[in-house]
């Protein structure tokens, strides 16, 4: 059996930073709970190896709870700023593990929907990042989930100086050109704020190349993930024999009778478990 791995996967910058600073906090804090808010990565056995070494994971509304001056992580999707604000009121160590990426789009909402512009967001409602983002927005904002809420769109306001036009930073790259092509014919104001991260694109372009290569591709990430499952789609559109696999012991039985079999992962997923998988079907291949 042959192994090719695509050229690019697996954690992106600001979840392996995110990681490495909920490490560093553990380290410092032997002894003591550590908590983050939410997930801190979509990732269950990661997020094991975190917990064994004190991570606790806390929802957002569960902030309450968390003991005055405890050491709390924000993940890389960010949080709204209630959220910060009711921390700082608890005198609670914050460690900021927003990804600069999504950091500059919380930035770009205020900026924007607080002045004479309207901001129109894209994305999926209930995801972290999303929410947070939203609550950075003044009065002249909006958020839609896909193509067809952009379709149905109508400005609240018409007059505003610019319609800004930006996305949730995992969000689809197709999805987005669409409904930056549509919002291009309907409004002469339009301002592109293209927010998604370089790393979604390099990874969907990597998987692209792959799957010419192979017989079967096994897509590697959480269930939650939603890089992960984008991943998935296009490989299954992509490729005959495709899967989404949290992990080795997920690997269809089908996938170890192939000749060469393609590898990616979502930017949610460890080196260690890619090694892992990989490692799975060689042995198989050698038995």
């Amino acid at each position: 059996m042959r192994i090719i791995r695509a050229s690019v996967m697996g954690f992106c910058f600001g979840v392996r930073r995110a990681v490495e600073l909920a490490q560093k906090a553990l380290a410092e804090n032997p002894g003591k709970k550590v908590y983050s808010l939410g997930p801190l990565i979509h990732n269950e056995s990661a997020l094991r190896a975190l917990e064994s070494q004190g991570l606790v994971a806390v929802d957002e509304s569960g902030i309450s709870g968390i003991s005055d001056g405890s050491v709390v992580i924000i993940r890389a999707h960010g949080v709204a700023p209630d959220v910060s604000a009711a921390l700082e009121e608890k005198n609670c160590v914050i460690v900021d593990a927003t990804c600069p990426r999504v950091k500059a789009s919380q930035k770009m909402v205020e900026r924007y929907s607080n002045h004479n512009d309207y901001v129109v967001l894209t994305g999926d409602k209930n995801h972290g990042e999303v929410i947070g983002i939203a609550g950075y927005a003044g009065a002249n904002f909006s958020q839609i989930q896909d193509y067809d809420e952009a379709a149905r769109f109508s400005m609240p306001e018409p007059g505003k100086k610019n319609v800004i036009l930006l996305s949730q930073t995992t969000y689809s790259p197709a999805e987005f050109s669409r409904i930056e092509t549509l919002f291009k014919s309907r409004f002469a104001n339009l301002a592109v704020m293209n927010t998604i991260c370089p790393a979604t694109n390099e990874r969907q372009s990597a998987l692209e190349a792959l799957c010419s290569q192979v017989d079967g591709v096994l897509v590697i990430g959480g269930r939650n993930s939603a890089n992960t499952r984008r991943l998935y789609q296009t490989a299954r559109a992509l490729c005959d024999f495709s899967a989404h696999i949290q992990g080795a012991d997920d690997i269809p039985a089908e996938f170890f009778k192939l000749e060469t079999v393609g590898i990616t992962a979502g930017a949610s997923t460890p080196d260690a478990i890619i090694d892992e998988v990989e490692n799975r079907l060689l042995k198989s291949a050698d038995a």
